[in-house]
């Protein structure tokens, strides 16, 4: 194994509850137990030798006789990783089965079943479970039929049927088996917490079932997207991992799998992205609603509703940036001084310090994807509605305020552009949702603080000398987070003014089809180290350009991202300048954008054929 495989070399599974990267190389890398955001029990993309993994891999003198494949199973959040070697090909396939996945509980379970499609293939196994962040000890017991990891902070499980046999060598288990063509051997960690029992015996028939079962769930639910465009295949991908993405007891979707993989290797942008940002989740709504589920979409707007009932947060504004999965507001940020961090990337971090960050886009956002989910529970009945129209009745006080902005930069509070864009689309979103809905507002105001919005916009947001919209009032620095001003309906994708903004963008901020943020030596952002493209924005590109007519150079953009992509179709949250995907995978941002860019390329291909 390599002390640090690419972040991009690896596929996701998951229950709704928690999910688990496993390498092409088969061994899984990162896993939390029983949540997203629960400490891990496998971090060796964290710290090699203190992290902990579990990898079933060839027994072969030499590696490099070992040709590897990865991919999905179709439509399935099942991965399949093949071994070529010289006597045989064996297959790992990997899958955590969904019982219940709307009922929060602590057991977790990962299947791991193996098996030699020809020839002969020698397997060796090594369990190395490394409790909450490897600060936790643990003892290794020997069982009947497998091993028992227990913690005073959990528990875990590994069984094994089939010609395996599971040794105990120190902390860990291990094993070296063969298979023959036509042989299955299967192996099953369990997790649960601290002092439960064994689980029963492993029976061969009941894994199956959770196998066929695991198979007939993920293709049903693809079988429900509506989406019959262009992009079928990578469309249903990035679908699949939204929906990874989310923890079905609350329906919150979090940003991204992991925490503290670097935005640059080696350096200090390591931020745990285990959690709900209200701006990233309610954007999914529409990416959700645009494919036909509807009820993902409804689940998170009752997460979303109830936060807005929780009542103001602890600084005083209606909702907070960031939340737990489970809605709690707690995210105290800290570091893993223990941890080295990916390839020396340090510090690591968990929670995040950026919760208790005023950012004012979040309110366009929020009101975004209540306003999607409308049509299918009119916000939450009456009730709902006075909680959105309370939100709307403070923002007309607060709107016209400095803040951190998108991109939770630490170097100072600032009159950001998309903030107020977003404040704007709070507003029009409201007014739109109050008059289709007839409920009570108050609309003359909601709309004369709309129309001061774009005005001040239009004004203070628009550069003459750079002829362009800019990241923030008395500024010159490009920003690619206002490539959502005509995706929102703010600006027309022709006006003018965008078209000027968009080949300013396209000189500053783009690189082949990649996009930066924007650039921190001209906008200093209060940390260390530069970052790669951001695949988020990369996409938004794609769709501006759609919009403004430039299809041809959008599809090509398209294609050329979509190169980007891992070998089983994931991104990370960025794209450094040699083609490698850095910071936390999957992000969830990324696989909306995606869809997206899909869903505005088809329309304006579409209307291109029609003419």
């Amino acid at each position: 194994m390599r002390r640090y495989p690419p972040i991009a070399d690896h596929g996701l599974i998951g229950d709704l509850q928690t999910s688990a990267l496993v390498s092409a190389e088969g061994s899984i890398d990162f896993f939390c137990a029983p949540r997203f955001d629960s400490p891990t029990l496998f971090a060796s993309l964290l710290d090699h030798d203190k992290g902990g993994h579990f990898a079933i891999t060839p027994d072969v003198d030499d590696p490099a006789e070992v040709t590897v494949r990865q991919l999905y199973l179709p439509d399935t959040a099942i991965v399949v990783t093949r071994f070529l070697t010289v006597d045989g090909i064996g297959e790992l396939i990997d899958f955590m089965p969904l019982h219940d996945p709307a009922t929060a509980h602590d057991r977790r379970r990962i299947v791991r079943g193996v098996r030699a499609v020809r020839g002969t293939v020698r397997f060796r196994l090594e369990c190395r479970p490394r409790f909450d962040y490897g600060r936790a000890e643990h003892e290794t017991v020997a069982l009947a039929d497998g091993v028992s990891f227990r913690s005073a902070a959990g528990t875990a499980h590994l069984q094994a049927i089939g010609p395996v046999f599971l040794d105990v060598d120190s902390r860990d288990a291990v094993s070296r088996f063969t298979l023959h063509q036509g042989d299955l051997a299967g192996v099953v960690l369990t997790t649960g917490a601290p002092g439960d029992p064994a689980p029963p015996a492993l029976v061969e028939a009941p894994l199956r079932r959770e196998f066929t079962d695991t198979i007939a769930f993920w293709q049903d639910w693809t079988g429900r997207c509506r989406y019959k465009g262009r992009w079928q295949q990578v469309v249903n991908r990035s679908a699949i991992t939204l929906k990874l993405l989310s923890y079905a007891p609350s329906g919150a979707f979090l940003a991204a799998a992991t925490a503290g993989l670097p935005e640059q290797v080696g350096g200090e942008r390591n931020w745990d992205y285990r959690f709900t940002w209200v701006r990233d989740a309610s954007l999914s709504v529409g990416a959700l609603i645009a494919l036909g589920y509807d009820e993902e979409a409804d689940a998170f707007r009752r997460w979303l509703g109830g936060r807005l009932a929780a009542g103001a947060s602890a600084s005083g504004e209606p909702l907070q940036i960031m939340y737990r999965i489970d809605g709690d507001p707690h995210l105290v940020e800290e570091t893993l001084d223990h941890f080295e961090g990916y390839r020396g990337s340090a510090p690591v971090r968990i929670g995040n310090g950026a919760a208790d960050q005023l950012q004012l886009d979040i309110y366009g956002e929020a009101v975004y994807g209540l306003a999607h989910a409308a049509h299918i529970s009119e916000l939450a009945g009456y009730d709902g509605w006075l909680r959105v129209a309370g939100l709307l009745d403070w923002l007309c006080d607060h709107w016209d305020r400095p803040d951190e902005g998108i991109w939770e930069t630490r170097g100072g509070r600032r009159d950001f552009t998309y903030s107020r864009l977003m404040c704007w689309v709070a507003f029009d979103r409201g007014i739109r949702a109050a008059q289709r809905l007839a409920r009570p507002a108050d609309l003359a105001r909601w709309t004369g603080v709309r129309d001061d919005i774009l005005r001040q916009v239009m004004e203070k947001g628009w550069n003459e000398k750079r002829q362009a919209f800019v990241q923030s009032y008395d500024s010159d620095v490009l920003d690619a987070s206002l490539l959502w001003m005509p995706l929102t309906g703010f600006i027309s994708p022709r006006d003018r003014r965008w078209l000027a903004t968009l080949d300013a963008m396209g000189e500053e901020l783009v690189s082949d089809s990649l996009v930066y943020r924007y650039n921190p030596e001209a906008s200093p952002d209060g940390l260390r180290g530069s970052e790669g493209t951001f695949s988020l924005c990369s996409f938004l590109y794609v769709s501006a350009l759609a919009r403004a007519g430039r299809v041809d150079e959008a599809r090509y953009a398209f294609a050329k991202m979509l190169t980007y992509a891992n070998h089983v179709g994931l991104f990370a949250e960025e794209i450094g300048p040699t083609g490698e995907q850095l910071g936390n995978f999957p992000q969830a941002f990324t696989h909306l954008a995606l869809i997206e860019a899909a869903l505005a390329l088809d329309e304006e291909l579409d209307r291109k054929d029609r003419t």
